[in-house]
């Protein structure tokens, strides 16, 4: 992944695509027309069961299955959920780990609306245990999301974030 995918100035919001669903129903009665129900009868499930699996490489061979672009040696922990609406809408980089319970959103519903995004971590990037990525996030190379921390805006290159929203921390406290 290029560094200049996190370099502009476009947030995260501008770069979702956004459908509205209206009516009296909930956002979620409108998944049907979100994705194709077949897709959505086995992904879920293959997700599910990639959580689990301690294969990295398994993992990775099904994640390039289902469209998302893997890069060599990335690694997701056990508990580590992808988005399982739109996995192809992400993009790891080589040598990424995802953290145990971390979670990588392309989609988000609303009431009025939901909204899809693609999601790019670039090579090197570190994202912790718990961390969860909404829709639409650029992390830069060699960035580091720390662990329980929410991800809504772009972390730039070798940037390490914490927090609720993430925010940049200085790292260079540590003895």
């Amino acid at each position: 992944m290029s560094d200049e995918a996190c370099g502009d100035d476009e947030r995260r919001q501008d770069r979702l695509d956004r459908t509205a669903t209206p009516g009296p129903n909930s956002v979620y009665s409108h998944w049907i027309r979100a994705r194709n129900p077949i897709w959505m009868l086995f992904m879920p499930v293959v997700i599910w069961i990639l959580k689990y699996v301690p294969s990295v490489r398994l993992k990775n061979v099904v994640l390039r299955t289902v469209g998302a672009e893997v890069g060599a040696r990335t690694a997701l922990a056990i508990g580590a959920t992808p988005d399982f609406m739109w996995p192809d809408r992400i993009t790891f980089g080589e040598d990424v780990i995802v953290g145990y319970d971390a979670t990588i959103l392309c989609h988000e519903f609303l009431q009025d609306e939901y909204r899809v995004g693609d999601v790019w971590i670039g090579d090197r990037a570190t994202i912790g245990t718990g961390a969860t990525v909404l829709p639409g996030v650029r992390i830069g190379a060699d960035a580091t999301v720390a662990a329980n921390s929410l991800v809504a805006s772009d972390v730039p290159r070798g940037t390490t974030v914490a927090g609720v929203p993430a925010e940049p921390v200085d790292d260079h406290l540590s003895p």
